[in-house]
């Protein structure tokens, strides 16, 4: 994996926090400087790194650094946290917007078959499709997870952009993506067309209302992703800053949905872009915050994605119609899974969807007949 491509940490950042507090972050964080070079991988968990790629927004280019989010995450007290972590520095913008695709790609696909969990900050939301193609070496079928007030849908036949990432992801080779989610969505920022597309994709989309007011119901979706992104739009105005809608998650329940994320096993890298500098320090604190809830969460993930763990899971069949739903709980975290009938003749890469998670409220409604939606739309997938 070359890493040349990174640049180091702004040496201002570094000379502010010698001889400071060395209990906060900071003091347990290998960064990349100019004088110590870059840190070590070996037996670390977690890297940091900014993408400075901007270009393809779609509400204009502008200058890009992430100093100021550093400075709040760095100063923050870890939790009781058993994990090491590195800040590689950021990925400048390369000739093209493509160079800088290509060394995201090629930066996270290298850190996830080493089991280490990228953390992205990014500008542009566009950057998700590089995330993303990193999987393509990786022989497995992808589940997306996108907090975000849009879907992104966009027109396929149009050039990528922050708003139209999820077409190109949808439509070009290879087509790893098994199921994509959306977390968030307000109605009035997404046409009609791209919300009967998302439920033609038998894709999964929940609207703000829904997950304010039950944010455990998205807690089975991220444990079926792979990778997830988090678009700051999605935050409303006042708890961010900046933004253009008075609407959006609070500052609470983004956090909330990240230390979900982190929570998760089988989240392998995390996203979260469309930051802008101009956010202020009030901007600077909640993305730091963000990131923190998100370590917290891969901090106290259970690894029942082994196949020893699913050995003593508790196995209930439920009869509807001509159905017989398997449901297995974990008798560790009291969590559930619903199982998907394989189809031998489709692509062997789903056979890792076989377990799909789920709530104990959809083993209490198929036990009253009602068929789970996720396991409908998961079995459709299956079968096209």
């Amino acid at each position: 994996m070359d890493l040349e491509f990174l640049s180091p940490v702004n040496p201002e950042i570094i000379e502010e926090l010698s001889g400071g507090n060395n209990q906060a972050i900071n003091g347990s964080l290998q960064i990349h400087s100019e004088s110590a070079g870059l840190p070590e991988l070996e037996n670390v968990q977690i890297a940091l790194v900014g993408v400075k790629e901007n270009r393809l927004s779609e509400e204009g280019e502008n200058p890009l650094h992430f100093n100021n989010i550093r400075r709040a995450f760095y100063s923050l007290y870890p939790g009781n946290w058993h994990l090491n972590m590195v800040d590689l520095g950021d990925i400048e913008k390369g000739d093209s917007v493509e160079d800088t695709y290509y060394a995201l790609q090629n930066l996270v696909s290298g850190l996830v078959k080493k089991d280490i969990i990228p953390i992205i900050l990014g500008g542009s939301q566009d950057l998700i499709y590089a995330q993303y193609r990193a999987y393509d070496t990786l022989d497995q079928m992808v589940n997306l997870v996108n907090i975000d007030h849009r879907f992104d849908l966009g027109d396929a036949e149009q050039p990528i952009s922050n708003h139209s990432y999820v077409g190109k992801i949808v439509v070009n080779q290879p087509y790893n993506l098994f199921n994509y989610s959306n977390l968030g969505y307000q109605t009035y920022f997404n046409s009609q067309d791209e919300i009967e597309l998302m439920d033609r994709l038998f894709f999964d989309a929940y609207r703000l209302g829904e997950v304010v007011n039950n944010i455990s119901l998205v807690e089975p979706v991220m444990r079926d992703a792979n990778l997830v992104g988090i678009d700051l739009g999605a935050v409303n105005a006042a708890d961010l800053g900046a933004g253009i809608s008075p609407n959006g998650f609070d500052g609470r329940e983004i956090c909330a949905l990240s230390r979900y994320a982190g929570i998760s096993d089988k989240v392998s890298s995390f996203g979260l872009y469309e930051y802008s500098p101009g956010m202020g320090s009030q901007g600077d604190m909640l993305v730091a915050q963000i990131l923190w809830y998100f370590i917290e969460g891969v901090n106290y993930r259970t690894n029942e994605n082994t196949i020893s763990a699913k050995k003593e899971f508790i196995k209930y069949q439920v009869p509807i119609d001509d159905e017989v739903l398997v449901f297995y709980k974990s008798p560790l975290s009291g969590r559930w899974w619903i199982e998907i009938p394989f189809l031998a003749n489709v692509n062997t890469k789903l056979k890792r969807h076989t377990l799909l998670p789920c709530s104990e409220e959809d083993y209490m409604e198929a036990c009253n007949q009602v068929i789970p939606e996720r396991w409908y739309k998961a079995k459709r997938k299956n079968e096209v």
